[in-house]
Order: structure tokens, then C-alpha cells, then sequence
């Protein structure tokens, strides 16, 4: 598919149009069911009509986010893994902040050890390894994503590249347990909720804002111009470093009070196509 065209400063400037739309997925871009719906297909196609860039911002990893640009019709780059890994629309990298094997290794024996009772899914580059494929909250996270995790040890998955992510999977009092335990015994990683029962761990060195950067300087275009929409902890950040930013309806108090504004409408009533019409007029 070919890029659209990408409008210059000087014409969104007169148009009063943002330089690029950043976006979550999960809770925001996507309703409840994780679909997109008809009227958020159509916002994507307003913004093209525009030349402004829609960039998915998400915890995902690339397979889980290729299939949802094509139902939104737009090519583009990506903010995976929460920041850790971007591309650009040919599936370049931009930008990658991986976790070090060996430190990886520590994690999940950590979590092993002191969080049993909490599922640790790894992800770095384009791998997804698990060590049961038939845990229950595996098999959720396979439909939600439409993607196949695969079964193994991280040492055999994984070179001394290191990975990007690991996604912590339990009940909330276990995830909030696991977030502060885990974020004390490695300070220099970023652990951080992204819902009550998610929580991701990241290089320090990774974030929605460093990943934003990175696309906005590849595309030319200024940060400061940018809107951005999110939900979740996660988006927290990248709410604060871009002035035009919406936190959804559906987001925790925490997250509204770090946007500029919040969409009147939540992620299952269009809260973010709403927005974006609302934008173009």
C-alpha cells in the first residue's frame, strides 16, 4: 500500500491539524472486544485524507499490530513494546532498548521464585516465548492478539540481542505485588502497571515518549504538534510530553489527570474516532 501524503508544517499549521496521531491500542483505538470499529476505520481514513500520520502506540509486539493497521487501511510506523522497538512503515528499526540476556534471565527466575502465582510471558523482537503454551492467561493473550505464542526456554529463543519485554499476567493483588517486588529488586528496569492485571517490564531506557521521538524525528515532523490518546498507566508519559493528549473516558483518574483533555466518550462508544472528527472539523 503507498504512503499517503504527509502535509507539511506550514499546511496543518493553517489547517489546524496535528503533525501525527499517536495511539494505544487495547482500551483506546480498540473497543472492549479488542475490534476495531467501522466508525474508528473511518476516522483513520479522514486522517489520510489529511496527510496527517496515524502511529499505533502500543504494548503489543509487531505481528499483534500489523493486522489492525490493515483493518485501519493505513500503513505507517509502529511503537511497540511500549517503546522498547520501533519501526518504520517498511518494518526498519528505529529504535530498540532491549533488556540484556543475562539480566533477562535473572527476571524470570525472580518472578519464578517470588511470584508463582503470575504468569511471565517474554517478548523481544519478533518472538513471543512462553513456558506453558496451555496456561489460561497464554491462551487469552493468543485470541486477544490473534498471535502464536511459542513454547521454550528464553536461552534458546533469545541471543545476547536480548528481548524487549516481559509481560507479568495475574490476579490484581498479584500484579500489584509483583510490580512493587519486581521494581525494587531491578531499578534499573521500568516496571509498570498497564491494568490491574498487567503489568510490563522494560529496560529503563524504554518508554511511549522515547518511541514517539524517534518517529517524529524520522517523519520530519514536530513532537510539540503531535496529539496523543491513551488509557492505561503505560500511557502516562506520553500523555505528559505531548500537548495535544487525551486520556479516554474508560482510563483510571490517574491517567485523566496526566492528559490535556478526555475524550467524552469512552473505548466502546468511539471515544477516540469521536475525538478525531471532532479535530477535523
Amino acid at each position: 500500500m503507498e504512503m499517503e501524503r504527509i502535509l507539511t508544517e506550514s499546511e496543518k499549521d493553517v489547517r489546524g491539524l496535528p503533525s501525527a496521531v499517536f495511539t494505544d491500542v487495547d482500551g483506546t483505538l480498540l473497543d472492549g472486544s479488542h475490534r476495531v470499529t467501522p466508525r474508528t476505520a473511518a476516522a483513520a481514513r479522514a486522517l489520510a485524507e489529511r496527510g496527517v500520520p496515524l502511529v499505533l502506540v502500543s504494548a503489543r509486539m509487531p505481528e499483534a499490530l500489523s493486522g489492525i493497521q490493515g483493518e485501519l487501511g493505513r500503513p505507517g510506523p509502529l511503537v511497540c513494546y511500549s517503546g522498547a522497538y520501533v519501526l518504520d512503515s517498511a518494518g526498519a528499526e528505529l529504535l530498540s532498548c532491549p533488556i540484556a540476556l543475562g539480566c533477562a534471565l535473572e527476571v524470570r527466575d525472580y518472578v519464578a521464585c517470588d511470584a508463582p502465582d503470575v504468569c511471565c510471558m517474554a517478548y523481544g523482537y519478533h518472538s513471543w516465548v512462553t513456558s506453558d503454551r496451555s496456561d489460561p492467561r497464554v491462551v487469552r493473550e493468543e485470541r486477544i492478539v490473534g498471535v502464536r505464542s511459542v513454547e521454550g526456554r528464553l536461552e534458546d529463543h533469545f541471543t545476547e540481542r536480548g528481548l524487549h519485554k516481559f509481560l507479568l499476567v495475574g490476579e490484581p493483588d498479584a500484579i500489584a505485588r509483583a510490580e512493587r517486588e519486581v521494581g525494587a529488586a531491578f531499578p534499573s528496569l521500568a516496571v509498570v502497571r498497564s491494568s490491574a492485571t498487567l503489568c510490563e517490564v522494560m529496560s529503563g531506557e524504554a518508554s511511549k515518549t522515547r518511541g514517539v521521538r524517534a518517529v517524529c524525528e524520522h517523519l520530519g515532523i514536530s513532537q510539540r504538534d503531535a496529539a496523543a490518546f491513551g488509557d492505561g498507566g503505560n500511557d502516562v508519559d506520553m500523555l505528559r510530553a505531548v500537548p495535544q493528549s487525551w486520556a479516554m473516558a474508560n482510563a483510571p483518574a490517574e491517567v485523566r489527570a496526566a492528559a490535556a483533555h478526555v475524550t467524552a466518550l469512552d473505548n466502546d462508544h468511539d471515544g477516540f474516532a469521536e475525538t478525531i472528527f471532532s479535530l477535523l472539523g
